[in-house]
């Protein structure tokens, strides 16, 4: 185990240094051994660090930004489509395209109750494409004989 007293006072301010210009724990290692020759383990770092009263600056997470999606490309009418694998849960399930170009997921469950599922949240289809969309899925569901 590794202790506070095996380093110099110089190097004491040295370790003070880095963590005060925000280094982290595996810099301060790094440091440790490449400048001072000293191999510590991550728990030894980690309690050299606290026998010296240093803390280590935190920097804030960097959240990546979304993808942008590209904008739907209206096409004018409604396109519905059965899925050859159900999803679970569900008797039957498919996609739609809205006529104005944005998607979703829909299935009716084991009671027959529908749902869609839009890929853009808050989305709601007009009422002309609901009607289309109704009209499509009777005509998908009747074909495959359900």
């Amino acid at each position: 185990m590794f202790s506070a007293s095996k380093l110099t006072p110089q190097q004491k301010d040295a370790v003070k240094q880095w963590a005060a210009e925000g280094a982290t724990m595996s810099d301060l290692q790094r440091h440790l051994k490449d400048d001072f020759g000293h191999s510590l383990t991550y728990m030894d770092t980690r309690f050299l660090i606290l026998d010296l009263g240093i803390e280590l600056i935190e920097t804030p997470k960097v959240e990546p930004k979304e993808e942008e999606k590209p904008a739907p490309i209206p096409t004018g009418y409604v396109h519905t489509t059965m899925d050859s694998l159900t999803l679970p849960g569900a008797m039957v399930s498919g996609k739609v395209t809205f006529s104005d170009g944005e998607t979703a997921v829909w299935l009716l469950d084991q009671t027959g109750r529908p749902s869609l599922d839009p890929d853009t949240s808050g989305y709601r289809p007009t009422q002309e494409d609901i009607m289309a969309f109704q009209t499509q899925l009777r005509d998908l569901i009747q074909k495959s004989g359900l």
